[in-house]
């Protein structure tokens, strides 16, 4: 059986002549310079619930090193969920509305010079043109202020209903969300950036680590942004991997791996947008993604797919197509695809080669969902995949030819796929804090689950 998932599409072709060459090796000077006091706040801040309405969820509850800086799950819990990876469940007393749209991305390199946009769609970009140095989905509205347009995309969660913000009838944030009040006084992003003010340890740290901050109430929600940015940037750089010792000429792969590596930049054509050393082109392509979950839709919509960057360009040929992600540490951040439809790397591979075709016998178990409590879940997250309708309509979108991949093949690009794992990232620098200024439950993922 052909499955897809697509959070690490290869793009497959036959149209390769030859081989393309390695890429030039990381360099210091492919990122932005890291602070390490201002890490170190960011570190707190990533780890801290203070930042969620309801005070219950924070960055590190969809993002943690214990499951590759994803959660391991298809499509995630945010607000009302409790526990971390598979043993994540809705909490009776705060049931979430739905699941969160699209699968948590990894956080690997996200401080290299190259990374400018944010998001399985960019609607988060870089763009000099704007007042805000970016182009997104709040216009005008976006405040400055951001180091980064990491530090840009560290904003958004904090808005999301189903992530972090809760509902209008749970908290002040959630109120603020609903009635449209985001930036200025007494906005979302300030009232968040009082509550962290308001604790004598962050103000703290805030004045100390920033010379524009002399008191607390000076402290806005870009500075907390800011620090998170620079804790993710430090925290989760990867370039010390097998794979970055045979860039810089210190070493060469044997058996599978090399043969793997031969087929990823030769016949297999994976590296025509698997490029460079962070292996992604930035750029978005349609290869058929199987859509699972609640799909992306406005409020006055009740459908459930998601058309990726068409609902940022609105241009037709970009409909079912998602930003090509980098591969660092793949091996160890399924499942796989914009909403993670897949959580075995072999067979994505397999089923990549032939996206379009593949689709047709896409087979549910490969999501890992946890119970939402509803007795009609399963209908909302395979809607999309139960219609044959829709299901031609995201192969046809496919522009990639086929290409016939052995089961050898398939070993081999994994065997590959591993020489990108990179020990030191996963483990990170700063590590979990034992504790945070507000004195929440940090999330860590229970060592004896029931």
């Amino acid at each position: 059986m052909r499955i897809i998932p697509f959070i690490t599409f290869f793009v497959l072709s036959t149209s390769c002549a030859s081989a393309e060459p390695l890429p030039a090796p990381v360099q210091d000077d492919d990122f932005r310079p890291v602070n390490l006091d201002e890490a170190a706040l960011g570190q707190l801040l990533f780890y801290d619930p203070i930042l969620s309405g309801n005070s219950e969820v924070a960055c590190a509850s969809c993002h943690h090193p214990a499951f590759g800086t994803s959660d391991g799950l298809s499509l995630g819990i945010g607000d009302g969920g409790i526990g971390l990876g598979t043993h994540r469940e809705v909490s009776n007393a705060n049931l979430p509305e739905e699941r969160i749209p699209r699968n948590s991305p990894a956080l690997f390199n996200l401080g290299a010079h190259e990374f400018t946009a944010m998001f399985h769609d960019g609607r988060l970009e870089v763009d000099p043109s704007r007042a805000s140095g970016m182009r997104t989905d709040m216009g005008e509205d976006m405040e400055n202020g951001f180091a980064s347009i990491l530090s840009a995309q560290a904003m958004f969660p904090v808005l999301s209903r189903d992530e972090m913000a809760g509902s209008y009838n749970e908290n002040d944030i959630g109120r603020l969300i609903r009635q449209g009040l985001i930036t200025g006084d007494e906005g979302a992003w300030d009232v968040l950036a009082k509550r962290v003010a308001h604790l004598p340890d962050y103000a703290t740290r805030f004045i100390e680590v920033y010379p524009h901050i002399s008191e607390a109430n000076q402290i806005a929600f870009t500075d907390i942004s800011n620090a998170i940015a620079r804790f993710i940037e430090f925290e989760w750089r990867s370039d010390t991997a097998p794979f970055d010792a045979v860039l810089a000429g210190k070493r060469q792969l044997t058996g599978q791996a090399q043969t793997g590596m031969d087929l990823f930049y030769g016949d297999g054509n994976c590296a025509s947008c698997h490029k460079g050393p962070f292996l992604t082109d930035h750029t978005y392509h349609a290869m058929g993604a199987p859509q699972i979950g609640p799909g992306k839709s406005a409020t006055f919509e009740d459908h459930h797919r998601d058309d990726g960057r068409f609902r940022v360009t609105g241009r037709l040929e970009d409909r079912y197509a998602f930003r090509t992600p980098s591969l660092r540490n793949i091996a160890l951040t399924g499942p796989y695809g914009h909403a993670g439809a897949h959580s075995d790397l072999a067979t994505f591979i397999a089923s990549h080669a032939d996206p379009a075709t593949s689709i047709f016998e896409y087979d549910p178990a490969q999501a890992i969902l946890p119970n939402l409590g509803k007795a009609d879940q399963s209908d909302i997250d395979f809607s999309v995949m139960n219609d044959p309708e829709q299901v031609s309509a995201i192969a046809a979108a496919v522009r990639t030819p086929p290409v016939s991949l052995s089961d050898a093949d398939v070993a081999a690009l994994v065997a590959f796929l591993a020489t990108l794992t990179d020990t030191a990232s996963l483990q990170g620098r700063l590590g979990i804090p034992d504790q945070v200024p507000s004195g929440l439950d940090i999330p860590n993922p229970d060592p004896n689950p029931n």
